[in-house]
C-alpha cells in the first residue's frame, strides 16, 4: 500500500482542506508528495464547488522542507535529473501561488526550508506562538532557490539577506512583523482564527476574488505609469460587467445577501 502523503477533503461549505500527514518524518517533503500536492491543487483551483483552500499538516511541526533521503538521491544523479526535479518543486509553488481560489495556511509546528515557501504562496497564513521559521538551505550547502520569489516577495530583500544567509531560527512573532504571517494565536485559538478568516472569506465573491489575486500579481512592484493605470482600467470594466458584480451591487442596493452568500 502506498505511504499515505496528505489527507484531502472538502465540507459542505467548499472549504477544502489538504493536510500534510508525514508526522513521522515532520512533514518533510519528497518528489512523491510534490507531485500529487501539485495535481490536487490543480484539481481544487479547477473545481467551481471550492471556495477556499486550507493548507494545515498533522503532528508536531508544518514542514520540515525537503526530505533528506530524497536530497541524498537527488545528490548522486545528474544536472538533468535534478533539474527536472527542481522544476516539479518550482511548479507545486507556482500552482499554490498562483490558485484561482483564497488559500489559507494554518501553521501549527515549525516550518522550515521549502516548508516556509508554502507558507509564503498563501495568501493568508495563521500560526501559533511557539512555530519557528528557518531558511536553513545553507546549513546543507543548498539555497532555497524555487521558494525565494515568493519568499522574498513577503519578508523582502533586506531579511532575506539576513535569513538565507544565516538559516538562523526566528519566532512567530518576528515572522509577523516580517510579514512571512498575517497573525499568531495561542495553539487553541488556531482553528477557530481559521474559521474567523474562511467567514471574512465566504462574503466575497468567488470570482471577484480570483481576479483580486491575478490583481495583486499584475501590480505589484510596477511603476505606476500610463501602461499600468490603462490595465487596471480594462480589469474592473471587465469585472464590473460580469454577472458577479451585477448581483453584488443589485443585492447591496436591495439590502439583501448576494447569491454566493449562504441564506
Amino acid at each position: 500500500m502506498a505511504e499515505a502523503l496528505f489527507k484531502q477533503t472538502k465540507d459542505a461549505r467548499g472549504v477544502a482542506r489538504l493536510t500534510l500527514d508525514r508526522p513521522e518524518v515532520h512533514n518533510a517533503f519528497n518528489d512523491a508528495l510534490i507531485a500529487e500536492l501539485t495535481a490536487a491543487l490543480e484539481s481544487l483551483g479547477a473545481d467551481p464547488g471550492v471556495r477556499a483552500v486550507v493548507l494545515a499538516a498533522e503532528g508536531k511541526s508544518f514542514s520540515a522542507g525537503a526530505d533528506l533521503g530524497w536530497m541524498q538521491r537527488m545528490a548522486g544523479y545528474g544536472r538533468e535529473e535534478n533539474l527536472a526535479d527542481a522544476r516539479a518543486l518550482a511548479k507545486l509553488m507556482a500552482t499554490l501561488n498562483e490558485l484561482p481560489k483564497p488559500t489559507l495556511a494554518l501553521v501549527q509546528g515549525p516550518a522550515f526550508g521549502g516548508g516556509v515557501g508554502l507558507v509564503a504562496c498563501c495568501d493568508i497564513a495563521l500560526a501559533v506562538e511557539s512555530a519557528r521559521f528557518s531558511l536553513s538551505e545553507v546549513k546543507l550547502g543548498l539555497i532555497p532557490a524555487v521558494i525565494s520569489p515568493y519568499v522574498i516577495a513577503k519578508i523582502g530583500e533586506s531579511a532575506a539577506r539576513r535569513y538565507f544567509l544565516t538559516g538562523e531560527r526566528f519566532s512567530a512573532e518576528r515572522a509577523l512583523a516580517l510579514g512571512l504571517l498575517h497573525e499568531v494565536v495561542p495553539p487553541e485559538d488556531l482553528a477557530a482564527a481559521g474559521e474567523r478568516l474562511l467567514s471574512s472569506l465566504f462574503a466575497g465573491g468567488p470570482q471577484s476574488q480570483a481576479a483580486a489575486k491575478a490583481l495583486v500579481r499584475e501590480v505589484v512592484g510596477r511603476p505606476i505609469e500610463p501602461a499600468l493605470i490603462e490595465a487596471t482600467a480594462a480589469r474592473i470594466a471587465e469585472v464590473r460587467a460580469g454577472d458577479e458584480a451585477r448581483d453584488g451591487v443589485a443585492a447591496f442596493l436591495e439590502k439583501r445577501k448576494p447569491s454566493w452568500v449562504a441564506k
